[in-house]
């Protein structure tokens, strides 16, 4: 990245702005919805998701913890946690070892494949909450198989998130779910952020630094309109996930296939 042009540093500032924001607005996307618009800018994956990968961790600590200190100055006589650590290990406990047969690259599945599916269900989960009448699964082998066909994916690249976040809509409360989704990504994230390790990979150390004022601007404006979202009826909160993962599923088939 070292050179580049100035237009281009621009753009990719911009990026991470976006980005930002709407991780830390909705809780999830924020990879997703800027990936493919900065492979416009540099065709190369390996360049950005570690500094994608380091940013969600800073920023997923510092949100949590916020949520955290607020929630415990709280003048109420009992406080719910910010986090549903109940449905989390849950859900651990079904996509670790699928977590980390994607990491380490057990399994080879056709990317066009597995992109048309994945974001093809998660089309229809999108969809539903538009419309306001999301899917609510009586059968939970479907959301032990939607976990770990997510968490591989999420050990493979970066598009497993929207199929993880079908399920966890539906199993936590609204005001949870975003606090809930940082700490998922955090342990997912420190997984594959080990593995660039191992494998050599450049961290981009560098452009971390001068992208993170950049992704603290986003990030900002994001936790505002996070607070909007929680203040607004459950249905427009919904569509809010709904657009977003729709969004999300368009870009997937497109880049997939295109």
């Amino acid at each position: 990245m070292n050179d580049l042009q100035l237009y281009q540093y621009l753009l990719i500032a911009l990026v991470f702005v976006w980005s930002a924001f709407v991780r830390s607005g909705l809780g999830f996307g924020g990879a997703v919805l800027s990936l493919p618009i900065l492979l416009l800018i540099i065709d190369n994956a390996q360049i950005f998701l570690p500094i994608i990968s380091i940013h969600l961790l800073v920023f997923a600590s510092l949100t949590v913890w916020n949520s955290h200190k607020l929630n415990r100055s709280a003048e109420k006589t009992q406080t719910r946690s910010t986090v549903d650590w109940v449905y989390l290990k849950k859900a651990l406990k079904i996509m670790i070892i699928p977590k980390l047969i994607g990491v380490f690259g057990l399994l080879t599945l056709p990317h066009q494949v597995m992109s048309a599916l994945i974001f093809s269900i998660v089309m229809v989960y999108a969809i539903s909450y538009i419309i306001n009448k999301p899917f609510t699964s009586n059968k939970p082998w479907m959301d032990v198989l939607f976990l770990m066909l997510g968490a591989y994916i999420s050990g493979t690249s970066l598009i497993g998130a929207p199929l993880i976040i079908a399920v966890f809509a539906c199993k936590v409360a609204k005001d949870q779910l975003r606090d809930t989704l940082f700490v998922l990504w955090f342990i997912l994230v420190t997984i594959k952020l080990s593995a660039f390790i191992y494998a050599g990979v450049d961290l981009q150390l560098i452009h971390q630094l001068w992208l993170l004022p950049c992704a603290a601007v986003g990030h900002m404006i994001g936790l505002k309109f996070h607070q909007r979202m929680l203040k607004a009826e459950t249905a427009t909160f919904f569509r809010f996930v709904g657009v977003a993962l729709l969004l999300i599923s368009i870009l997937g088939l497109y880049n997939a296939f295109f």
